[in-house]
């Protein structure tokens, strides 16, 4: 019996140690290609695919005049660009994609913005300047979600309320809730091993 215990012992060192090896390593759930695009953001400035390769970004779908999940995903948006400074992270983008882009107008959205606390507007996309055909078939097509446009007595998009992570490379990699349940030490450590692999 007191031969077998040093040999537990080995095993749980062993794992361990292996564990720690695969620290910092980053897995992702999935593997989109994000379709080839270019928009305008809150400063009227042309943003591409293009422009964000080679640094991680953070996505989401939300619009100005939105009366239920959009607030809170922006707050929750802010929220996690507070625990990346406070990581230490710098290398990323917060791209959001405006699902009302006949009234999101470069100015809408940075008013918007404007209305959140957030650390570094720097960071943010607020991406317009396309048609609702567009974003609806960029969501389905790159992160397999829906936007769908209001019935005539409405101005509400129904749209995902997920966060998604993308790679380099422009690859979804991973999504998070958004709105209620957000995994804010998840994404933060997510975004970190994302940059680790990158490096």
């Amino acid at each position: 019996m007191k031969k077998l215990i040093p040999a537990a012992v080995m095993i749980i060192l062993a794992a361990l140690v292996l564990s720690a090896c695969n620290a910092g390593k980053f897995e992702g759930d999935f593997s989109w290609d994000v379709e080839p695009f270019e928009y305008t953001n809150q400063n009227g400035e042309k943003v591409s695919l293009e422009d964000l390769k080679g640094q991680p970004w953070l996505a989401q779908f939300v619009f100005t005049n939105c009366t239920s999940v959009c607030p809170p995903m922006m707050f929750n948006m802010a929220e996690i660009q507070d625990n990346l400074a406070e990581a230490g992270i710098e290398d990323y983008k917060i791209v959001s994609f405006s699902v009302d882009p006949e009234y999101d107008t470069p100015e809408k959205l940075q008013e918007y913005l404007d209305t959140f606390e957030v650390a570094d507007q720097s960071k943010w996309e607020m991406l317009t300047g396309y048609t609702m055909e567009d974003i609806a078939d960029l969501a389905v097509k790159s992160f397999k979600v829906p936007v769908i446009a209001p019935p005539q007595d409405s101005d509400q998009v129904t749209h995902a309320s997920s966060f998604f992570l993308v790679n380099q490379e422009g690859e979804a990699v991973k999504s998070y809730d958004g709105y209620m349940e957000v995994p804010h030490d998840i994404i933060v450590e997510d975004m970190e091993a994302l940059i680790e692999a990158g490096a």
